[in-house]
């Protein structure tokens, strides 16, 4: 079973890929109030409707950064009907590679939401994004924290995952102090915002294996959903929170 596949049809009704509420998302890039033509890029961009509501409403200009080609598609085609073209630039790549043809100190905003795994963690990810964002300028990250100390078994079941995959909520903000940033705002996803995530999540692939019974991967979709939503009843939804994280540089 292709793993993009299966997070495009689990997301296909989500409009951000993260269980942060909407508006608390809104309320930060309003604590930022980026200024028209200031230069934005998101890394782990999904299907841009972030970076697409920022050229809506602020007129910015902004970088698209996407491992997965099928989520730049989707951007794309939300982009025509929204903004003039040319406002964003999609680049459909590894991360590691893609930043490294990107303009040091040369945007206003960095955004990281959910895929600090992909410059491999928060703190490469904050030095990265660092890097590209001008003095003076913002970082927003999106990261997953530990609640609580994650049991054994809770771990196995991500996947063999490790506690040092996270920190605790107070640990990620002084990662960004640590390496010179200063700590601005943070909001966290609650109980509410994670089970409209988590469901939405869990009822799009029950929906769409009840719709498309002959898909060869229907069973292995359904299992993997449902074991997913048990891990997430049983440990995740105690253990695991989610925070937006802005700084200045």
């Amino acid at each position: 079973m292709d793993r993009n596949k299966f997070s495009a049809i689990a997301h296909r009704d989500h409009t951000f890929y993260n269980p942060i509420s909407e508006e608390k998302l809104m309320k930060m890039i309003g604590i930022v109030s980026p200024k028209p033509q200031d230069k934005v890029i998101d890394i782990g961009a999904g299907k841009c409707e972030l970076l697409i509501r920022l050229v809506e409403n602020y007129q910015v200009t902004a970088t698209a950064i996407e491992l997965y080609g099928g989520a730049i598609e989707k951007g794309k085609r939300h982009a025509s009907s929204r903004i003039p073209e040319g406002s964003i630039k999609f680049i459909v790549d590894d991360a590691t590679i893609a930043v490294e043809r990107c303009e040091q100190a040369g945007y206003d905003l960095g955004i990281c939401i959910g895929s600090t795994h992909a410059l491999g963690g928060l703190e490469a990810t904050l030095q990265t994004l660092k890097s590209l964002v001008k003095k003076n300028g913002y970082i927003l990250i999106g990261e997953g924290y530990w609640k609580q100390t994650p049991c054994t078994e809770y771990l196995e079941a991500l996947g063999g995952a490790d506690e040092s995959d996270c920190k605790s909520h107070a640990e990620t903000v002084k990662t960004g102090e640590e390496l010179g940033l200063i700590p601005l705002w943070s909001y966290v996803a609650n109980e509410d915002d994670w089970d409209n995530y988590e469901w939405l999540y869990s009822s799009s692939i029950e929906n769409y294996c009840h719709e498309n019974p002959n898909d060869p991967d229907h069973d292995a979709m359904l299992q993997r959903i449902r074991t997913w939503r048990r891990t997430y009843l049983k440990w995740g939804r105690d253990t695991l929170g989610f925070g937006l994280y802005l700084y200045r540089t």
